[in-house]
């Protein structure tokens, strides 16, 4: 394989698993330095770790809650300060809650969680490291199609949060690009993960609305990123990528 991002420094939020793990391997297969933050997952984080440095690449994970901006902020900066530069920051780590609008037990707690988490978290995570991303770096957000598309009810408080996302991308874009850093916004569809799995029935009905008929794979996703964060796409920002098997076509 091609090493595109050979000694780049990647921070990942939510590197342990799933979309997030999947990125971290495809990044050190190219050569890049992996830093990953975790919430609960040590277990997984600490083996994905000493996986990864068979690739030959410096790891660090990091124990930070992204609903908590001091500790958001306070990751970025122990990466940059801990490798002396990011090029590459990809805001992976979300959660999902959600309830009716006109539900009078709607958990407010969880609602203020997933809003700290899916919006609060990408920007103090990004506010504390663009001084440690210089000229041609690379900014990524993964959001969901959710956030052009809520196809159940009681899914508006999530699909708000990656909506909100799509604006950060443009106007992040803007205030970033003439540092010629690139900031991109990648919308997964049904991917299969330990959160969402594809056997299950819910999963099942979910297919037949999906072009290619089958969930994708967290590896389809890295693909796409490992490519926004190569030299190749130099000239994409502000850019929304919807990777979903034809879900929304």
């Amino acid at each position: 394989m091609e090493k595109r991002l050979q000694n780049k420094i990647a921070l990942i939020t939510g590197g342990s698993r799933g979309i997030g793990a999947a990125i971290a391997k495809r990044f050190a297969k190219e050569g890049c330095h992996i830093a990953i933050s975790f919430t609960e997952s040590k277990e997984k984080a600490l083996s994905l770790m000493n996986e990864l440095k068979k690739e030959g690449v410096q790891t660090l994970a990091i124990q930070a809650d992204q609903a908590d901006p001091q500790q958001a902020a306070n990751l970025s900066k122990k990466v940059g300060e801990h490798f002396g530069k990011i090029d590459i920051l990809v805001n992976n780590a979300g959660v999902y809650a959600g309830g009716s609008i006109d539900d009078p037990n709607l958990d407010f707690d969880k609602i203020s969680r997933l809003l700290a988490v899916n919006v609060g978290g990408v920007f103090a995570t990004t506010h504390a490291a663009i001084p440690f991303i210089k000229g041609g770096g690379r900014i990524i957000i993964i959001g969901s199609i959710n956030g052009e598309r809520m196809t159940v009810p009681g899914g508006a408080d999530y699909a708000a949060t990656k909506a909100a996302l799509v604006g950060y991308t443009h106007g992040w874009a803007r205030d970033l690009g003439p540092k010629n850093i690139t900031v991109n916004l990648v919308q997964p569809g049904p991917i299969d993960t330990d959160m969402n799995p594809d056997n299950t029935p819910y999963a099942e009905m979910i297919k037949k609305s999906v072009a290619l008929g089958r969930y994708g794979k967290p590896e389809e996703i890295a693909t796409a990123v490992a490519f926004l964060a190569s030299q190749e796409a130099s000239y994409i920002t502000g850019a929304t990528l919807t990777i979903d098997g034809g879900f929304l076509a």
